[in-house]
């Protein structure tokens, strides 16, 4: 296929994407103000919490096999090695850049968590919907590509949940305007947050609760009052969970992925949800009818979200350029190898929908919950809306390059 036509195709989805996401942002303006700071928190909490998960369990109980599970193993190494890599990176750009210390996280967030969720849910189905594409049957393609694009935002989802946060978290409190949290005052934070958060602030006090910096020993060689070693695992098993944050790590998004592998990898469940003459089928109509706004949802918040960046100042360019130099550059440019590398040693299957899907993994803007993160621990709030809307401006020149070359590189 001729370089020209696949350039067509990949800038079809990037500019259907500006031109809602450009729509988001006027609807955003203080005077039409229809998506407001206000009506962006409550529409981010209802996608968050219904339509990204109806998404992900629905496209993924009606897609997902067996023989694709196996297909598929190597999409969350893949993703493990994105958020390897770009840490490697962002370390470089903090060196480089000598970046203050409360930013370090958000550097290196940034460069590490692509934005798996939004951009894969809305290019990889309008991708295939495209005259000219080279992944086949449109039909199937968007099936396929839905049922990746949903997998890869649960496993990014946990990653970024688990790790960013811890990292973010760390800097936060490395840096002298970081929140200090003694026995007596609470976490407080100004502002109104946009995002959805999966922690509330007692939860954030119980972790840097002071006791949690003591050992945890349930056999005593000296007496502790009248403690049972009963009530002391009891004790331990409650502060290893607050370590550990499982409400973090098992989102809506990812909730809704293991809910979909069990429907759709139990023969009983999927009969009873899946097809035309399934008896319960109005269950999965329910959860795609639900999914189905999500996407149009997330462009008009992402637009919404992305005009604060304009209103801030101070952050250093160096910054800026280097975040995106190792975002829409260097692994872009690592991605290929690797992905190229497992296809040669058969690690990766021939399909040109996977290898692209795994190709994009690496050519994404930051993920937009980072920005929920550094909200949490009041570090680098404005810087990271800055970056957001350089980086996301930028993707979409990026974007439409880097599918080009990776449908080009796919193509059979």
């Amino acid at each position: 296929m001729a370089l020209l036509d696949l350039f067509i195709v990949a800038s079809m989805p990037v500019l259907k994407l500006l031109l809602i996401t450009g729509l988001g942002a006027y609807l955003a303006l203080d005077h039409i103000n229809i998506m407001g700071e206000d009506s962006r928190k409550h529409a981010n909490n209802i996608v968050f919490y219904v339509f990204n998960p109806a998404l992900i369990c629905s496209s993924l109980a009606r897609t997902i096999t067996y023989d694709s599970v196996i297909m598929l193993w190597f999409m969350p190494f893949n993703i493990l090695l994105t958020f390897i890599v770009g840490s490697a990176l962002g370390w470089l750009v903090i060196h480089i850049t000598r970046a203050p210390s409360h930013l370090q996280g958000l550097i290196i967030g940034c460069c590490s968590a692509g934005n798996m969720g939004t951009l894969f849910l809305i290019i990889i189905p309008a991708v295939c919907k495209e005259k000219g594409s080279p992944f086949g049957n449109p039909d199937v393609c968007y099936e396929d590509g839905l049922a990746y694009a949903s997998l890869s935002l649960a496993v990014s989802a946990v990653f970024l949940w688990s790790y960013v946060y811890n990292i973010v978290q760390i800097s936060s409190l490395k840096s002298s305007k970081a929140i200090h949290i003694n026995d007596s005052s609470p976490i407080t934070k100004q502002g109104d947050i946009e995002e959805p958060l999966l922690l509330g602030k007692d939860q954030l006090v119980s972790e840097y609760d002071a006791d949690d910096g003591q050992s945890c020993t349930i056999f005593e060689t000296k007496p502790q009052g009248q403690i049972s070693i009963v009530k002391r695992v009891k004790q331990c098993l409650e502060k290893l969970n607050n370590k550990i944050n499982l409400k973090i790590i098992f989102a809506p998004s990812t909730t809704g992925a293991i809910v979909g592998f069990v429907i759709a990898l139990i023969p009983q469940i999927k009969w009873l949800l899946i097809g035309d003459e399934a008896p319960l089928r109005v269950i999965q109509d329910s959860a795609s009818l639900l999914g189905d706004g999500t996407i149009p949802a997330l462009t008009l918040i992402v637009g919404g979200n992305l005009l604060r960046g304009l209103k801030e100042t101070g952050l250093e360019k160096s910054i800026i350029v280097g975040i995106v130099i190792v975002r829409y550059i260097m692994l872009p440019i690592i991605g290929i190898g690797i992905v190229k590398l497992a296809l040669h040693f058969g690690v990766v299957q021939p399909s040109p929908l996977y290898q692209f899907v795994l190709l994009l993994q690496y050519a994404l803007p930051p993920a937009l919950n980072i920005g929920t993160i550094t909200q949490l621990f009041g570090a680098g709030e404005s810087e990271c809306s800055v970056i957001m809307l350089w980086t996301y401006a930028l993707a979409s020149v990026s974007l439409t390059l880097w599918c080009t070359l990776f449908m080009w590189l796919v193509a059979p």
